[in-house]
C-alpha cells in the first residue's frame, strides 16, 4: 500500500469511527445504593432494535430511533428495569413519549416532562426517551424506581422543556397532556407530516388541533395545494387562505394557514366554521 492510498484509507477510517459519536452522548448508567447493576445488554440499533421491543419496533424507528441502552437493577428478588432510547433530535425524543402517554397517567416533574402508570415510570429529556418498569408493589420499590428516574435523568444532556411550538395551541377546551407529535401520515395522508396535534372539548363538540410548521411559506402553501387536489372539488372557500374540506377519511376538515404554519382542524361539522375560526386565529394572529 502506498503512502498516498494509505492515507486515504486512514482519512475514511477514521471518519466512519468518530462520526457517530460527534452526535450521541456516551451513555452511563448511574449506581444505585442497594441495588446491583446488570448490564449483560447489547447496545440495541435500528437493526436489532426488534431483539428488544418486538412489534413496537417499527413505532421507534419511524421517531429516527437511533440506539438503545438497558440494563437491570436487581435487590433480592425485587427488579427495576431501565432502557434509554436515543432518537435524532428533542422533537423525535417527545414523538414517541407522547405517543405513549394517556392525559389520564399521574404526571411528575422528571426531565423534560414524566409519568407514572403502574409499575412504569417513563419520561424523556433531550434527545432521549427513558422507561422504566418494575412488578414490585411495594412502596419502597416504586419509590426507589423514581429516585433511580431522577438520577438517570441527572445524567443525560439536553432541553428539560417541551417543544416550543406546543405553546401555539389556544388553552381554552384542550385537554391537558393530549399533545403527540406526528411525524408521518397525519390524518392518514402521507403528504402531510411533521404535525403537533391537541385534542379539545368544547361543551359537547370533541375535536382535534394540528399545527404544521414549515420552513416556508411555500412548503405550506404547496402542502395545501396537496390536500385540495386530493379531496377534488369539495372545497369549500371561507375566505383568504381559509377553506372547508370534505376529506373521505376523516369528514370536514378546516384549513387555515398563515407564513410558515398551517392549522387543520378535524372533528367539527361544515357549519361550525365560527368555531374553528376562533382557534385559528389564536393561532395565526
Amino acid at each position: 500500500m502506498t503512502n498516498s492510498v494509505r492515507r486515504v484509507f486512514l482519512f475514511y477510517l477514521t471518519i466512519c469511527l468518530v462520526s457517530p459519536g460527534l452526535s450521541s452522548q456516551e451513555i452511563k448508567l448511574p449506581a444505585f445504593k442497594g441495588f446491583k447493576l446488570r448490564e449483560n445488554y447489547p447496545v440495541y440499533t435500528p437493526d436489532n432494535l426488534w431483539d428488544l421491543i418486538d412489534g413496537a419496533a417499527d413505532a421507534y424507528l419511524s421517531y429516527d430511533f437511533l440506539d438503545a441502552h438497558v440494563a437491570e437493577y436487581k435487590k433480592g428478588r425485587e427488579l427495576i428495569k431501565a432502557e434509554i432510547y436515543h432518537h435524532k433530535d428533542h422533537l423525535m425524543a417527545f414523538g414517541i413519549y407522547s405517543s405513549e402517554r394517556s392525559p389520564s397517567y399521574k404526571f411528575i416533574n422528571i426531565g423534560a416532562q414524566g409519568y407514572t402508570s403502574g409499575g412504569a415510570l417513563n419520561f424523556f429529556k433531550g434527545d432521549y426517551y427513558v422507561k422504566l418498569r418494575t412488578y414490585s408493589k411495594k412502596p419502597a420499590i416504586i419509590q426507589s424506581e423514581q429516585e433511580l428516574a431522577r438520577r438517570i435523568a441527572a445524567t443525560i444532556e439536553g432541553s428539560e422543556k417541551m417543544p416550543e411550538i406546543i405553546s401555539l395551541f389556544p388553552g381554552g377546551g384542550k385537554i391537558e397532556n393530549s399533545e403527540t407529535y406526528i411525524n408521518k401520515n397525519v390524518l392518514g395522508h402521507d403528504f402531510l407530516a411533521n404535525a403537533i396535534k391537541a385534542d379539545y372539548q368544547n361543551g359537547t363538540d370533541s375535536f382535534s388541533i394540528f399545527i404544521i410548521q414549515n420552513p416556508s411559506e411555500d412548503a405550506i402553501r404547496k402542502t395545501v395545494a396537496t390536500y385540495m387536489a386530493a379531496t377534488g372539488i369539495d372545497a369549500v372557500d371561507t375566505g383568504e387562505d381559509k377553506y372547508i374540506l370534505s376529506d373521505g377519511y376523516n369528514g370536514k376538515i378546516f384549513v387555515a394557514w398563515k407564513d410558515n404554519l398551517l392549522v387543520i382542524i378535524s372533528g367539527l361539522a361544515k357549519d361550525q366554521a365560527e368555531l374553528a375560526g376562533k382557534y385559528t386565529l389564536q393561532i395565526l394572529k
